[in-house]
């Protein structure tokens, strides 16, 4: 990161300032740019010229974003969008042509499965799954159409792990597209083009915001891949606001103090559950108990703010559970500031069938935690009073 810490890069990867010499970056909420006269138009077009010529294409503020994620990811270049989708959907669909393959972890956010299972079969583009477990099955799944690896790490919701240097190492002995979601790691946990990805997905509206209020997605890695998915996207439009890319700008800057105590609290959460006679398991990666301990600790600086708790008596304990709450949030998001609960069967991955959800980890009594910055003595209280009701 050009010899500076993560942290230093965060705060001080800026524009350059304008004639006002403002210390912190300004909006450009401008849907377009002028130019100084018919040639510098045209230069601008040809691409002669690298300027912003329209929000849906570039922007300032998008730029600044896009270039943190960049040093932070170790990357090439990359390009910000609307929401975490529409950088995955983007991604897929810049990538691929009909008749191709894709090889994928089950275990994906149920919305990634969907595109998967209903939108990409209508262009005859075909998904393999193999289990996030047992990694020995992916070159089975390999065809002479397969193009694209793709994986979570650490997994929406059961938080397992994979070996990010493996599938980088099948990726490039079967030259495919090594794809790598990193959403719940984000680049300050973890980096996994250094263990052979090609391109690092994110929704920026998770941690990378962190404090829940606005969506973004952005996509960063090989420059001749992500100049596609920029063509892709110049045209069908899924591009960030400019007011968006600013507040994740800004909310960068913190991303490592916030990822930290996070992590902090996480552990101690998950530490204590594991006593916890209505649990029957708990899953965080950085608890010896979770079968890729080893691997977590290989590559991740951290466990992350996700934990997964089956709790005893399966779907109605689940649901009676988050009932009982009272400080934390019942939400579909994670990643804030505010400790937030939620029972994926019925809520994020309700569209999967029983057998997919199943053969994902996700058992009807699974609860998703992601762990927030309130008092770790806070969050423990109102989880345990939970269970105990």
């Amino acid at each position: 990161m050009d010899n500076k810490n993560f942290e230093t890069e965060a705060i001080r990867t800026q524009l350059e300032r304008s004639q006002f010499q403002e210390h912190s970056t300004p909006m450009y909420v401008t849907s377009s740019f002028v130019f100084e006269d018919a040639e510098d138009m045209r230069a601008s077009f040809t691409e002669e010229k690298v300027r912003n010529i329209y929000s849906r294409f570039s922007n300032p503020n998008t730029t600044e974003f896009v270039e943190k994620v960049i040093k932070m990811e170790g990357a090439e270049d990359g390009y910000a969008f609307a929401t975490g989708m529409a950088a995955i959907y983007s991604t897929f669909a810049a990538l691929l042509s009909s008749g191709d393959h894709i090889v994928s972890a089950r275990s994906v956010f149920g919305s990634t499965h969907t595109l998967f299972t209903k939108y990409f079969p209508k262009w005859n583009i075909t998904t393999s799954y193999f289990d996030i477990n047992n990694p020995d099955e992916i070159e089975g799944l390999i065809t002479p159409s397969t193009k694209i690896l793709y994986a979570e790490s650490p997994t929406n919701p059961g938080v397992d792990i994979i070996d990010l240097e493996l599938l980088g190492e099948i990726a490039k002995k079967h030259n495919l597209i090594l794809i790598i979601d990193n959403c719940f790691a984000t680049p300050y946990i973890q980096q996994p083009i250094k263990f052979g990805a090609d391109l690092v997905v994110h929704s920026a509206t998770k941690l990378m915001d962190g404090q829940g209020r606005v969506l973004g997605g952005v996509v960063v890695g090989n420059s001749d891949l992500v100049r596609e998915i920029y063509l892709f996207s110049r045209n069908t439009g899924p591009a960030m606001s400019p007011f968006n890319a600013w507040v994740l700008s800004k909310s960068l800057e913190t991303l490592a103090v916030r990822v930290d105590k996070h992590c902090e609290n996480a552990l101690i959460i998950a530490e204590s559950l594991q006593q916890n006679s209505k649990v029957s398991s708990v899953k965080y990666p950085f608890l010896k108990s979770h079968p890729q301990y080893e691997i977590a600790k290989k590559q991740m600086k951290l466990g992350g703010n996700i934990i997964a708790i089956d709790v005893k008596g399966g779907i109605e304990a689940g649901r009676k559970f988050l009932n009982s709450i009272k400080m934390c949030s019942l939400s579909a998001n994670l990643g804030d500031t505010r400790t937030i609960v939620t029972h994926p069967a019925s809520t994020t991955h309700s569209k999967l069938s029983e057998e997919e959800r199943l053969s994902a980890g996700i058992t009807p009594g699974l609860v998703r935690i992601s762990v927030g910055l309130e008092n770790i003595n806070d969050i423990l209280q109102d989880i345990n009073q939970a269970l105990n009701s």
